[in-house]
């Protein structure tokens, strides 16, 4: 196997740039979570997707680039010392630190492809479809349809129980992601227009879908380290930007946190929310195509060309 390597100093700038950019957008999170406090949009990101800020914080070069002078990556899942020959006609011993020269390895690449396969062929069976535009994030509000059972107990519901179930009962619910659909109320759930299951999944999910592009999010860290941590923090910039519409058009009053409310209950409402949730759509299509194009080049590492005997 051929990698390019990069110096200790250049692997490192970027690095401390990538930790930089992940404190920015996590920092706030850490302090809250030090003072014992929560936050109903935020804390998502961490508490339902479980990548914790440290391992969000970690850089990883992808696939195929070694970094020199890397002894602290000794040990880290998904890495090996390199001793194969680099780019360039180099070998390790050519290089700073080639007592310690880590790439991804092969070898962990082999045991992810069968998850590398199906983010592969989820992605490629989303992006076949048209984005459709007018669930109005309706899925939160069937979360608490006709229940004292509400998700987040600290923040009150904007239009009160009976108001709350009245704007599911006025309106469609036409879910397409199984992993919103399965939060659903009893009551819910016979409302929708497809009764969702996970088998189903590559079937059903659609571009416009803000939950499938936040997912990118998801898709992107269960290859770490496979893939590039610029291209995971993305995601998860991705990420927060989708959690934040999904909140202010639930049914949540989110003043005291500075939100606000995207009343989907309105015309104006939903104009509103298609507007964001189409803008969204655009920008995590070419996400998507980016992290399929990683996986496809991850699945033709180490097969035979196809006219091989």
């Amino acid at each position: 196997m051929t990698v390019l390597v990069l110096p200790r100093s250049d692997w490192q700038a970027r690095a401390t740039a990538h930790r930089a950019r992940v404190d920015d957008l996590v920092g706030p999170y850490l302090e809250r979570r030090a003072s014992g406090s929560t936050h109903p949009v935020i804390d998502f990101l961490f508490t339902y997707y479980g990548h914790k800020p440290a391992q969000l914080r970690r850089w990883h070069p992808g696939f195929g680039v070694a970094l020199a002078g890397a002894k602290e990556y000794d040990g880290a899942r998904g890495y090996r010392r390199v001793s194969a020959p680099l780019a360039g006609d180099r070998t390790a011993a050519d290089v700073e630190g080639s007592d310690a020269v880590f790439a991804a390895d092969p070898a962990y690449l082999e045991r992810r492809r069968d998850t590398i396969e199906f983010v592969a062929n989820l992605l490629r069976a989303t992006a076949s479809r048209p984005a459709q535009l007018s669930c109005f994030g309706l899925h939160e509000w069937a979360m608490v349809y006709r229940t004292d059972d509400v998700r987040h107990q600290q923040v009150p519901l904007r239009l009160g129980r009976d108001g709350t179930d009245a704007v599911v009962e006025s309106m469609s619910l036409r879910c397409t992601h199984f992993d919103a659909f399965r939060f659903f109320t009893p009551e819910a759930v016979g409302r929708n227009a497809l009764q969702l299951t996970r088998s189903d999944q590559v079937a059903r999910e659609q571009p416009g879908c803000l939950h499938a592009n936040m997912d990118l999010y998801k898709w992107g860290f269960k290859l770490v380290p496979l893939i590039s941590s610029e291209l995971l923090l993305a995601f998860f910039e991705l990420a927060c930007a989708a959690r934040e519409l999904d909140m202010r058009a639930s049914p949540y009053d989110l003043a005291d946190y500075g939100y606000d409310p995207v009343r989907i209950e309105t015309p104006a409402g939903r104009a509103e929310y298609v507007r964001t949730q189409s803008a969204l759509a655009e920008r995590s299509a070419e996400l998507r195509t980016t992290l399929l194009d990683a996986c496809d080049a991850l699945l033709t590492h180490g097969r035979p060309p196809a006219d091989a005997g």
